[in-house]
């Protein structure tokens, strides 16, 4: 199982993508989930070769495409970011489906949405690509069957599924159900966790992005409301996932994550098969 990082989590640190891939590569990982903001101010440059000699690749490239803006404006944000995959190396590129939750968007935004999801996941296959929605709430992907809708009506072979776990307990569905649905779809995985439900708006964007945001209730993968255990267990080998992590202490819960996640995943293999418990 390929394992990454992620650079959001340095948001507010003050560090050079060197001091990043130096710490990834002691740590471990095996790359580092760029962040598009990143990647756009790192410029261009062969940064696949740089960063091959640290023995690390860049997996995603996490963005959000403008799907409500015209053709042209999301054509031209592809093609930077097709420029910018290519200087990294990065197969994948991830964004949100649309900016507001299911049950609040009209026939005719949901129309427009898919519509410009479906352009982007052709222009990037065309460059070589897939276009990864995120399970995530306030978007189009919050519930299972919402996702499953918006697959069928994109009906794109590029178009795929970053599948995070914890938001998909968020949106109320049962996550074994949801995965066993989505299966198919699924080429990428965000392992994050929560002391409780009641602290999810510790994840909620304004609060994130903050430099003085909430981060209490934020924990170690293997520490919150969800049992990960049994879910690593059974992932194949093939799987790529990032830790996404938005707490403190960075330098010491990544590393430990890392460590336990690579004794839970030893020894596995590509038969597929899940099972995911939820903490009492």
């Amino acid at each position: 199982m390929r394992l990454s990082l992620c650079t959001i989590t340095f948001r507010h640190h003050l560090l050079s993508m060197g001091e990043i891939a130096r710490f990834a590569r002691g740590s471990g990982f095996d790359g580092i989930e760029l962040w598009g903001v990143h990647a756009r101010n790192l410029g261009p440059g062969d940064h696949a070769e740089w960063l091959a000699a640290y023995d690390l690749r860049v997996p995603m490239l996490s963005d959000y495409l403008p799907l409500d803006a015209s053709p042209e404006v999301l054509i031209a944000r592809m093609s930077d970011l097709c420029s910018l995959a290519r200087n990294w190396g990065a197969p994948r590129l991830r964004t949100f489906a649309g900016t507001k939750g299911s049950a609040a968007t009209s026939a005719d935004e949901r129309s427009q949405i898919a519509s410009r999801l479906r352009l982007a996941a052709a222009y990037l296959a065309d460059h070589g690509l897939k276009l990864l929605v995120e399970t995530h709430p306030g978007t189009l992907a919050d519930t299972t069957a919402s996702l499953v809708r918006l697959l069928e009506e994109i009906d794109h072979p590029a178009l795929k599924v970053n599948f995070d776990t914890l938001h998909v307990w968020e949106g109320g569905d049962d996550p074994y159900r949801a995965h066993d649905t989505l299966a198919e779809h699924i080429d990428y995985y965000h392992l994050k966790n929560i002391r409780d439900r009641s602290d999810l708006p510790v994840f909620e964007p304004a609060n994130v992005y903050a430099a003085a945001g909430r981060r209490d209730g934020m924990t170690g993968l293997f520490e919150g409301a969800l049992d990960y255990e049994p879910f690593l267990e059974t992932l194949p080998a093939h799987a790529e996932a990032s830790l996404e992590w938005f707490g403190g202490a960075c330098f010491t819960v990544l590393p430990a994550d890392l460590s336990r996640v690579r004794d839970v995943t030893a020894d596995r293999t590509d038969e597929p098969a899940f099972r995911l418990h939820v903490a009492e």
